[in-house]
């Protein structure tokens, strides 16, 4: 029992937790004290009235403990995934937020003792005329180094808020807003740093308050030798400190990496490649040392399947997937030969598929950006198709073939739009919609329902005009399905737009054939049904095969004839 409690203590999700909650913890103080730096535009007073509050908050001892013990446990726990990341091969955005982490202790340190050491130990006087004053006046190398400490610290916070929020649904909604503030908010901080500078190098200001700095000049703290001696000692234990625990990181690195030398395992790639790594690596950590495309939008934290692969082999012979690593493929109904590559830490040689497999584009337009692999979310996904459209329009002239598909497509796209939808592409006589990008999937499914009901119904009134005109009567047919799926912007080039991939995507085309194979005019899946809270007395079920699933799916026939008729919905 008390080994269970320990285990939980110290797990992976804990330690994410702690690590986050610690940084949310120092981002809050920086927000605060750049809003105070901020006021320097209204007046000096107004940055030092505001100060007091911001004293009051952070230097009483619980606000002391709270945030010197969030400093420990970040850097510690920081220092931690640097040991445990098995390569240092890894995206911009996470390079850049690790250097960024290093780089701020260098940078603070002289700021920390210049401020709450000398502070608490000497009285130094760290009211704010002081504090431009020195950064500004009399060391104003000091007063660049401080701007880029504000600025590491600024990017490296809001570089993890990103990864934090990212996946939430209402984040790209509030994208824009927040970016606005995270460049607005150390603008200003600068901008009143500068103005207070200003205001103290004035010979008026100087003249007026030439008293007040005598008073205020800490003439112990900047010229007694015994102080700078002290200074000196403190100065030199935390940068050794900190020096230490890095060295003593790179060491254990080092160490590690010639001891799994000679305990090496092979990941084998369908195109034929190799990669050998040492024993304990993820496979997607040796996708990224042999310079091989591999999906992986969370950044390998287990919190996307967008890494998944296909063991091609004995894949009971693993090591079972963890919780983490179980959750996510539940979600996706994964087989028990799929795993995710940031998870899966291979003890013998493997053979793997990736099964998203990003296309290399060695050559795009001026402009233009790479493909994004997009995020995965839960979405519902309507594929519908006209039925005999070759018979149609095989003795009509092109331009009456435009024209019906246009109409078709006026139809379609209404449809969807009004039901809250998103159209991604015609493809032919068909088309592809989206549901669920900024709403629940239980909502999405609803939409997806209702934007079935709208086109069918319109499809009819449109053959019921064109009747005279063509050989067979105009009939739609649809298929709904609803799970996860990879949205993003792909493409190449400049021919990109928003799409979505994945077995829902796959699932759902397979339904719109099942409805030309059963003669409906709707198939939805079960978890449509479910979701949307269909009555199920509204439609037939049945199972069906779909082609690449071993299992039948269950599924509900929503004949022509009904379709006209109000969908009835469970309370």
């Amino acid at each position: 029992m008390t080994t269970d409690w320990v285990k939980r203590i110290f797990s992976e999700r804990t330690i994410r937790k702690a690590r986050l909650g610690s940084g949310l913890v120092m981002f809050v103080f920086i927000i605060l004290h750049m809003s105070n730096h901020a006021l320097g535009l209204v007046s000096l007073a107004a940055a030092d009235d505001a100060r007091r509050l911001f004293l009051a908050i952070w230097r009483n001892p619980l606000g002391t403990l709270l945030f010197y013990g969030s400093v420990i446990v970040h850097m510690t726990l920081v220092l931690r995934g640097l040991y445990m990341r098995r390569s240092l091969v890894m995206p911009k955005n996470e390079m850049a937020q690790i250097v960024l982490g290093l780089l701020i202790p260098l940078l603070l340190i002289d700021h920390v003792i210049g401020t709450r050491i000398a502070h608490t130990l000497y009285s130094y006087t760290d009211n704010y005329e002081a504090i431009i004053r020195t950064l500004w006046i009399n060391q104003p190398q000091n007063g660049v180094r401080q701007s880029f400490a504000l600025l590491a610290v600024w990017i490296h916070g809001c570089i993890g808020i990103h990864f934090w929020l990212r996946y939430r649904p209402w984040y790209d909604k509030s994208s824009s807003p927040l970016l606005a503030i995270a460049i607005l908010l150390p603008v200003l901080a600068l901008l009143g740093f500068v103005e207070m500078g200003r205001t103290l190098s004035d010979p008026s200001y100087i003249e007026a308050e030439a008293g007040h700095h005598e008073e205020t000049a800490n003439i112990r703290y900047y010229s007694d030798p015994e102080t700078r001696e002290q200074i000196a000692t403190i100065r030199a234990g935390l940068y050794g400190s900190f020096s230490a625990a890095l060295g003593l990181v790179i060491l254990a690195r080092a160490r590690r990496r010639l001891k799994e030398r000679a305990n090496q395992v092979a990941v084998h790639y369908p195109g034929g490649e190799i990669v050998r790594v040492p024993r304990g690596f993820t496979v997607l950590e040796a996708s990224r040392l042999g310079g091989l495309p591999h999906y992986s939008v969370c950044g390998g934290k287990g919190q996307c399947s967008t890494c998944r692969v296909q063991i091609l082999g004995d894949y009971w012979t693993l090591s079972p997937p963890d919780k983490l690593e179980q959750t996510t493929l539940k979600r996706i109904n994964a087989g028990p030969d799929v795993r995710l590559a940031c998870q899966l830490r291979p003890h013998k040689d493997l053979t793997v598929a990736p099964l998203l497999v990003p296309q290399t584009e060695t050559a795009l337009p001026a402009n233009s950006q790479e493909t994004s692999p997009g995020r995965e979310r839960e979405i519902a996904v309507l594929f519908c198709d006209m039925r005999h459209f070759t018979t149609l329009t095989e003795t009509r002239l092109p331009f009456d073939v435009v024209f019906l598909l246009n109409r078709y497509f006026g139809i379609v796209g209404k449809a969807v739009e009004q039901a809250g939808g998103r159209l991604d592409k015609f493809i032919g006589d068909g088309a592809m919609a989206l549901f669920g990008l900024n709403t629940t999937p239980e909502e999405a499914c609803r939409q997806a329902i209702s934007a079935a009901t709208a086109i069918v119904a319109e499809v009819e009134k449109l053959a019921v005009e064109l009747s005279d005109e063509l050989p067979l009567p105009l009939q739609i047919v649809i298929g709904i399905h609803t799970g996860p799926a990879v949205v993003g912007t792909m493409g190449y080039g400049r021919v990109r737009s928003l799409t979505a991939v994945g077995d829902t995507v796959n699932v759902a085309s397979r339904l719109e054939t099942a409805a030309k194979d059963l003669d409906a005019a709707i198939v939805i899946s079960e978890p449509v049904a479910q979701r949307a809270g269909l009555d199920p007395e509204t439609a037939e079920s049945c199972e069906i095969n779909v082609r690449g699933r071993a299992l039948p799916l269950k599924v509900y026939v929503i004949p022509r004839e009904k379709v006209a008729k109000p969908l009835k919905e469970t309370q």
